[in-house]
């Protein structure tokens, strides 16, 4: 099997600089060509709770999707994730597999629903993928997040990845 491109999207709003620190530099480990977007602050969605941290990253693999997210849960197990707590919820750690190349999986939830729904999905996505279209609404995430942009209500804070990482 080949490389594919994939884009993970990985949040925290519990000791939220930390947190993202060590779960990324596991995903260096784990995967190649790692590029990361800004920083974003946004208020918890669905629940009361401090404001997240989100980022996005990408990266290659030879995984396959399956396995990706496997790799993915791996890391938020090994920094404290517990996957039992509801879905609304302060969370340590959580990484999303946002896409895998140009797969279109409704089992596994790929592409994203949440690019559509969520800001903090949708503009660090964005911003490293700037012309990658998304295979199923045919528009580039460029252009979805003009579009998100001029229709939704949302509280985003771009903040330098560098400045905020330890």
């Amino acid at each position: 099997m080949g490389m594919t491109k994939i884009h993970i999207n990985i949040g925290s709003n519990i000791d939220r600089q930390k947190n993202i620190s060590n779960a990324l530099r596991s995903v260096e480990l784990s995967f190649d060509e790692i590029k990361v977007s800004s920083i974003y602050s946004s208020p918890a969605e669905g629940f009361d709770g401090d404001d997240f941290y989100n980022m996005g990253v990408n990266a290659i693999t030879d995984m396959t999707i399956s396995d990706t997210i496997d790799r993915l849960h791996d890391i938020e197990r090994e920094h404290g994730r517990d996957r039992t707590s509801k879905k609304f919820s302060s969370r340590i750690i959580d990484l999303d597999l946002v896409f895998y190349g140009d797969d279109i999986n409704p089992e596994y939830n790929i592409p994203r629903e949440d690019i559509l729904k969520y800001a903090f999905v949708l503009a660090p996505l964005a911003e490293l993928n700037q012309k990658h279209l998304h295979p199923i609404e045919g528009l580039t995430y460029g252009e979805l997040w003009e579009e998100f942009q001029s229709e939704k209500k949302f509280g985003l804070i771009k903040y330098n990845a560098d400045k905020i990482l330890e």
